[in-house]
């Protein structure tokens, strides 16, 4: 077998379509196996269409097509017990788990006084909590390995203030210290931990609803659009240029970074 992550095997929440399925499928390529999560159900609020069973089915085809085991099963981040019985269930039959990336994610922006205390409450369930959750359900089984990675997918609105996303920035800012807590805490079994953080993704989250949202609230404020502009002459990336962060990451090639935050961005944290 062949590869960078040659018989490796790796967790990734929000699995179904998007970053999730493309760090999925990029793995695959480089002789992973996967366990797959991802909620495949409406979430309320958020401004774009909810992953579906079909859209897993999707990613389990292709990382079939690759020769590679996948493990996918429909479950919450938010939910602990279903997600270590999940991994559990997974790591019986696949015999081990080295790689885990915390993708899982939603981001509802609106101006700052029409955040609703529901709209905050999802987005730091589902993005911290459900990250939390993440690491808690698979760690154990890379301290029993001698090591692993762990990756946390923030954005770059966790390494720069981005208007009209309390919820969202407040996310994203605690995930990414939250690898660093981790890092050092899992330093000595070996386990490296770090956060991405990328510029807008060509996903369903931008592309459907997130950009219609934020227009009333750019309309009222018209000088914070311009923190939306990459440093690069780019509108946006795709879901494998974050993918190529992530498999960098997850490989032997990045064995002495922990605690550090990757910035796939196009310079939007810089602009």
């Amino acid at each position: 077998m062949t590869g960078r992550v040659a018989g490796k095997v790796a967790f990734i929440t929000g699995a179904a379509r998007g970053q999730g399925r493309s760090h999925a499928v990029r793995l695959a390529k480089e002789g992973a196996d996967i366990i797959a999560v991802d909620i495949c159900s409406e979430i309320p609020d958020v401004p774009y269409s909810p992953a579906t069973s079909e859209d897993l089915k999707e990613t389990v085809a292709l990382v079939e097509a690759l020769d590679r085991r996948i493990i996918a099963t429909e479950v919450d981040v938010r939910d602990l017990d279903a997600l270590r019985w999940t991994v559990d269930r997974a790591v019986a039959e696949l015999g081990h788990l080295d790689i885990i990336v915390a993708n899982a994610g939603v981001c509802i922006p609106a101006a700052w006084n029409a955040v609703t205390p529901q709209v905050f409450d999802e987005t730091i369930e589902i993005n911290v909590r459900g990250a939390w959750n993440t690491v808690m359900v698979g760690a154990p089984y890379l301290v029993e390995a001698g090591g692993g990675s762990v990756i946390i997918i923030s954005s770059a609105a966790g390494l720069k203030v981005q208007p009209f996303m309390v919820p969202y920035t407040t996310s994203k800012f605690a995930v990414r210290g939250m690898a660093k807590a981790f890092a050092a805490e899992l330093a000595k079994h070996h386990i490296r931990v770090n956060s991405v953080h990328p510029t807008g993704v060509n996903t369903a989250m931008m592309s459907e609803g997130l950009l219609a949202a934020l227009n009333p609230a750019i309309e009222n404020d018209p000088r914070l659009g311009g923190m939306f502009t990459n440093l690069l002459p780019v509108d946006h990336t795709e879901s494998e240029d974050i993918s190529d962060t992530v498999l960098f990451l997850a490989s032997d090639e990045s064995k002495y970074m922990t605690a550090h935050e990757l910035a796939p961005d196009a310079g939007v944290t810089e602009f």
